[in-house]
């Protein structure tokens, strides 16, 4: 089974232009049947505050997510800025099954107070899990844990999606700046260590009218062995999981069975 990570150059509040960069790259990628696909955060706007502008009110992101994941067959991991009952925004995550249905929506729990985030986004309140199936058999099947970029910088989220969740691989999505490009690495791979899980950390690539972002898109084997790197340039990391050897590595070395704090 293989996860694809979509490191896209996001144009700016142009939600139109965005899903022909996603479709074309998918197109071109021809992900086989069951595999997993992530997309960055806000792939469909940027990381904009503009809620009148990039707010999936019409629902056409979460339309194009369900139908990509159809057509390709696929388990796909998008992000979407929607309206919460509060009149402030949510920064969400929807995955979508191989069949199109929704498998999860997560909203994410940390809005970047640094940026201004948490001025015009509400945080969400749960840790989501959903089932990833590339076929029948158990080496074929698990559970993700998703997140949305400045979630990284808190363990405590990824640490309950393995315990309580089930998680064996962590999907990330992210609008992660150059200036703190390394900070995104090392929590990346600390992530994939203390879980014992796999950990899938795509980014955007090039700039907004307010910052140049740093690419690097990455991910992390169970015992933070880098399986792959992307640089700032738009691209595609794919990378196969290999489910009997992380479990393999969680029943000989118990760290995960042994936390008590979770």
């Amino acid at each position: 089974m293989h996860a694809h990570l979509l490191q896209t150059d996001i144009a700016w509040e142009d939600r139109p232009a965005n899903h022909r960069r996603v479709a074309a790259m998918l197109d071109a990628l021809r992900p086989a049947r069951g595999d997993l696909v992530v997309l960055p955060e806000m792939f469909d706007t940027g990381f904009s505050f503009r809620l009148d502008v990039t707010a999936d009110r019409d629902g056409s992101t979460l339309a194009f997510l369900r139908e990509a994941g159809a057509r390709h067959a696929v388990t796909l991991q998008g992000a979407r800025t929607v309206i919460g009952p509060d009149g402030k925004g949510r920064n969400r995550a929807s995955v979508i099954g191989p069949d199109g249905s929704i498998l999860c929506e997560y909203d994410k729990i940390h809005p970047f107070s640094f940026g201004r985030e948490s001025e015009f986004f509400s945080g969400g309140d749960d840790v989501r899990t959903y089932p990833w199936a590339a076929g029948p058999a158990p080496e074929t099947r698990t559970t993700v844990c998703p997140a949305i970029c400045y979630d990284l910088r808190f363990p405590e989220l990824f640490r309950r999606g393995v315990i309580h969740g089930g998680a064996e691989v962590l999907a990330l999505g992210a609008n992660w700046p150059l200036p703190r490009a390394l900070h995104r690495t090392v929590l990346a791979q600390a992530r994939a260590i203390e879980n014992q899980a796999y950990v899938l950390c795509v980014n955007r690539a090039g700039s907004d009218p307010h910052l140049r972002y740093a690419g690097g898109t990455a991910a992390f084997g169970p015992q933070g062995d880098p399986l792959g790197q992307l640089d700032e340039d738009e691209g595609v990391l794919s990378v196969a999981i290999d489910l009997p050897a992380l479990r393999a590595w969680r029943d000989r070395f118990p760290a995960v069975r042994d936390a008590r704090l979770a």
